[in-house]
């Protein structure tokens, strides 16, 4: 028979686990627990078919429907689990019918599963509950710059080299500005709850973390109050980079010319804000695919006048490193935390 942990237990084993979302593939798109893999019982159709017969119909029609449509696909469902080889942890929305099925199948075949008690939903629940009382210990170490200063690169090398990183752009899946989404996929706040809280975990006993200087707000997600204090009171270096240099790392992180429809409806967006024949410039450089020349002027007329602006409150406290690039911002960053580790 299978058996039951709770959500405290799956975390504990959790790198000894693999992770089985029985949901629909929708809902698992929309959360699931970090890691997992998606084994949906039901698949998106059947489960909205079921709920239908369930509200217009009853309770046992819809279970009855249920236990049709599973039978007829219990032999691949099963051999996906087979094909697992290692010990494996099952969960749906709240424990309820999808896991308790699927892991009494699975005994019956030999097949060894726990079932996680309360579903993914006990799991948010740790999760919120472990935000709202969390103890942040280490230093943040914050990296600000003007656009274009390749700051989520640095902290991609950064981690690389094994040192604790926040990435907070990478969690939301959004880069922070208007034209934050194009080619990126935002993370919910559930989702970007979850992935924060593993990093936090993970690095709570190092001295310091490094992560950039964002607002509250990203996207789709909203940084806790405990980190956005955090940030504020953390070491602030500001990357000091050339014009020109910004201009070619924003060209080859975007790839605008990849992604000119979502260019220029992000560019609507924020139109209003700026001086008519600057806008026209702008749109006019962009259908033109003249990127950089509209890149310049959106850095000139628009990002750098409001990172100027939102950067006061920390102006007098910045460590300035003068770079060329971001791959020497790499190396200027990496020597200050060498020399700050030994302090």
């Amino acid at each position: 028979m299978f058996q039951d942990i709770t959500v405290e237990e799956l975390l504990e084993q959790k790198k000894e686990l693999t992770l089985i979302d029985v949901r629909s593939p929708g809902e698992y798109r929309d959360f699931t627990i970090p890691g997992s893999m998606n084994i949906p019982l039901l698949d998106d159709a059947e489960r909205a078919e079921i709920g239908t017969i369930y509200k217009q119909v009853s309770f046992q029609a819809a279970k009855d429907r249920g236990l049709e449509i599973i039978s007829a696909k219990l032999p691949k469902f099963i051999k996906q689990f087979e094909e697992i080889d290692s010990r494996k942890a099952v969960f749906c929305w709240r424990g309820g019918m999808r896991s308790r099925t699927t892991a009494t199948v699975l005994s019956l075949m030999g097949i060894r599963v726990y079932r996680l008690a309360g579903g993914i939903r006990s799991y948010r629940q740790w999760v919120v509950k472990s935000l709202e009382h969390f103890e942040l210990k280490p230093q943040m170490i914050v990296i600000n710059g003007y656009t274009g200063t390749g700051k989520t690169t640095l902290l991609h090398r950064l981690a690389e080299q094994g040192i604790p990183v926040l990435d907070i752009e990478g969690l939301a899946g959004h880069r922070g500005s208007i034209f934050g989404q194009i080619g990126l996929k935002p993370n919910n706040q559930k989702t970007f709850e979850a992935l924060l809280l593993q990093d936090l975990l993970r690095y709570n006993d190092r001295p310091f973390i490094v992560m950039e200087a964002e607002s509250k707000r990203i996207g789709k997600a909203v940084m806790p109050d405990f980190l956005v204090q955090a940030k504020d009171k953390g070491i602030q270096l500001h990357l000091d980079m050339p014009m020109e240099a910004r201009i070619r790392h924003i060209m080859e992180d975007y790839d605008p010319a990849a992604h000119k429809e979502e260019c220029l409806t992000a560019f609507e967006r924020i139109r209003r804000r700026l001086h008519t024949p600057i806008a026209a410039e702008i749109e006019r450089s962009l259908i033109m695919n003249q990127y950089a020349a509209a890149v310049a002027l959106l850095l000139e007329h628009y990002y750098d006048p409001r990172y100027e602006h939102s950067g006061e409150k920390h102006a007098n406290d910045f460590i300035h490193l003068p770079v060329e690039n971001p791959e020497d911002a790499v190396q200027k960053v990496t020597s200050f935390l060498q020399q700050l580790k030994w302090k």
